[in-house]
């Protein structure tokens, strides 16, 4: 059994992947906060921004951007590139759906329950397939029980964030539920690959398919830059949900006075 290493270079992958999580997860409430307001397309917009911004920048580049601190003694680590895409197109579709099932104004909590259970499941799922596309000259066996904690963290993570995305107002308070948020998200992650062991086995051809991970990182990292900057204007330029519900109380205002001088 050869060593597993999580953190090859140092403190510095796990941060970086906290804080982009932690940026995902804000502009994702700050989205959800203005999809409230809205109706139709509008809404559905802010949704997708939303699931984009959380599943995609909060979760699943967090994961990928925390695998490049993961190293095997013995083996190279390359990635299927499909996979690893499917991965994405699960994290963000999954989020997606869970938002969408938060979206109204009044929530039960059986209904919050079972929307952050499913979104929970489609996250830990996002990160297993992720792994799954890793081709190294050895075999990966699992931790049932972390595999499982994992799991409970991600369904608790997912339930926290649609709550938050329900309940949470303002800058600050977002950035908080942002900072506890993008703390959950690295907690199932790294729990689930401490579930991992591998053996390596030295009669694996040398050439492993697949693109190593910093091939598909710096294309990837341009992509993150762009969208996250596009995110952030949109969000700054759009109204507050407090400026929305300022300009409908005044039209209802207006509206009453024109039905009564009518």
């Amino acid at each position: 059994m050869d060593h597993v290493h999580h953190f090859s270079a140092g403190p510095f992958t796990p941060t970086v992947a906290y804080v982009l999580s932690v940026v995902g997860c804000s502009l994702g409430l700050l989205s959800m906060q203005r999809a409230r307001n809205h109706r139709g397309w509008q809404k559905v917009s802010w949704l997708v921004l939303g699931a984009v911004s959380i599943g995609g920048t909060g979760i699943w580049v967090m994961h990928f951007v925390a695998m490049l601190g993961f190293a095997v003694d013995g083996t190279d680590i390359r990635y299927d590139l499909v996979r690893t895409l499917v991965s994405m197109v699960v994290a963000v579709g999954i989020v997606l759906l869970g938002l969408a099932a938060v979206s109204y104004r009044e929530v039960g909590r059986v209904r919050l329950a079972g929307a952050g259970t499913i979104t929970g499941l489609g996250v830990a799922s996002m990160h297993y397939v992720g792994i799954s596309a890793m081709h190294l000259r050895g075999t990966v066996t699992y931790n049932g029980w972390l595999v499982a904690l994992s799991l409970l963290i991600a369904v608790a993570a997912a339930t926290a964030a649609l709550w938050a995305a329900l309940n949470i107002r303002g800058v600050p308070a977002t950035a908080g539920a942002a900072l506890v948020m993008g703390l959950a998200v690295s907690g199932m992650h790294y729990v689930g690959m401490a579930a991992m062991s591998v053996e390596v086995d030295p009669t694996t051809p040398a050439s492993l398919p697949g693109v190593g991970s910093y091939a598909f990182f710096a294309p990837l990292a341009m992509i993150i830059g762009l969208v996250t900057a596009a995110s952030l204007l949109t969000v700054a330029i759009s109204s507050s949900e407090q400026e929305i519900e300022e300009e409908l109380w005044v039209q209802s205002q207006l509206t009453g006075l024109a039905g009564t001088r009518g």
